[in-house]
């Protein structure tokens, strides 16, 4: 599947717009500040890089179930929750191109 965040594929023609997709993933695991800010740092990179493949995963599987073959406009948010969870959102159009 072909991901991107333009609203086009060089060399690809856009065939059919499928609709808008989303993928979200929370981490349920607290990131809590110690002692330490680089641990603290590299804990909390850690946790959104994991719920970020997630979220795309997710994106990608809702693409897929529309016959979808591309995403354009990705959109990618990250937040923590006021429980410092760690929370991505990905959203995008899935596209039919031509291949």
């Amino acid at each position: 599947m072909i991901l991107t965040t333009t609203n086009s594929i060089e060399n690809h023609n856009i065939i059919d717009y499928l609709g808008i997709v989303t993928g979200v993933a929370i981490n349920k695991e607290t990131v809590a500040m110690g002692f330490s800010a680089s641990k603290y740092y590299t804990k909390l990179q850690n946790s959104i890089e994991a719920v970020k493949e997630e979220a795309f995963q997710t994106l990608q599987n809702n693409a897929a179930n529309l016959k979808a073959n591309a995403i354009v406009g990705i959109k990618v948010e990250i937040e923590l929750t006021t429980s410092n969870y760690a929370m991505v959102s990905v959203t995008g159009t899935a596209v039919k191109v031509s291949v």
